[in-house]
């Protein structure tokens, strides 16, 4: 197991190494001077050559992103081009919100996706299953920003329950973030959750199980359920990625200074350093979450667990 995961943390760094030529090579092609966002009304030929020189733009492509990968080599993301500050000091000021704001969207997806599809199989063509189609088709088509101003307007404006934005308010300002990223995906872990239950339930397994005895709630548990998470474990470790992406939009909408917002500004400004460093976080996360992802399939799956042991994968 331990070979394995070796290995797939190795596998990371030629990802790295591609979405950072990608990126590089995307910023250093499109349009636009950066010196001039950062001189404002004090821009002039001189002036923007001489800060050139100094941020290094100046050089060869070739040269510059060679020199920008021997840095993050080291651990060191480079100096913003707008604030002239570590791009590391404001990736760990932002992303701790970001990550927040992930986490406790994952945990609603599954905390309520999960528990609703397996009762969902085991009450097919009844009307909580077909309610609970019908929440998780609206879970799917709600656009994530409209989604987040129709609860601004309810729980903030109308209700006055929960704050409509910022960081400020402890975990008040979480819930409204979270239910709105977690969303879309929730309906997504609802839905494979009740397929792979409905197809697990009609295995010959639980109908010996049934056969022998075993009341349903057990069978449900201990038969059903393990067999059925496989492709539901696969659709949380997807949403992973697309939850980090959704969180540019969350953001966006509730003010929340994260790693997302902090992208598309990035971007808007061409900020290469910045938009580099926003990118190489969120791909190693989605990476760990993929890996933890395969050490679940193992835990769950003896098959696999044993695999691993036997050094073969």
């Amino acid at each position: 197991m331990i070979r394995y995961i070796l290995k797939r943390l190795l596998a990371m760094i030629p990802v790295i190494l591609a979405l950072t030529f990608v990126v590089f090579t995307i910023m250093y092609l499109t349009p636009g001077d950066p010196t001039a966002r950062i001189l404002g009304n004090e821009y002039t030929a001189e002036a923007s050559a001489i800060l050139k020189t100094e941020l290094g733009i100046d050089r060869p492509f070739i040269v510059q992103y060679f020199s920008y990968l021997g840095g993050l080599l080291q651990g060191d993301f480079g100096r913003s081009y707008i604030t002239m500050a570590p791009v590391s000091d404001e990736l760990f000021a932002r992303f701790p919100n970001t990550f927040t704001i992930v986490i406790w969207a994952m945990v609603f997806c599954v905390g309520v996706g999960l528990p609703i599809g397996v009762l969902s199989a085991t009450k097919p063509n009844s009307v909580f299953s077909n309610i609970t189609m019908v929440i998780s088709l609206l879970g799917v088509s709600l656009p994530i920003f409209w989604l987040g101003l129709l609860l601004i307007l309810l729980f903030s404006v109308n209700l006055g329950w929960l704050p409509a934005g910022s960081m400020n308010h402890g975990f008040r300002s979480i819930i409204l973030p979270a239910i709105t990223l977690g969303a879309n995906y929730m309906a997504n872990v609802m839905r494979t959750t009740r397929s792979s239950m409905l197809e697990a339930i009609r295995q010959d397994y639980i109908r010996t199980a049934r056969a022998k005895g075993v009341d349903k709630g057990s069978v449900i548990r201990k038969h059903a359920l393990p067999n059925a998470l496989m492709p539901t474990i696969t659709v949380v470790g997807m949403n992973i990625g697309a939850l980090l992406g959704g969180a540019v939009l969350t953001e966006t909408v509730f003010s929340i200074p994260g790693t997302g917002r902090l992208l598309v500004d990035s971007i808007g400004s061409r900020d290469t350093p910045m938009v580099l460093g926003c990118l190489v976080i969120m791909a190693v996360c989605v990476a760990i979450s993929n890996l933890i992802v395969d050490l679940i399939y193992a835990y769950i799956d003896p098959r696999i667990k044993a695999e691993y042991a036997g050094g073969e994968a």
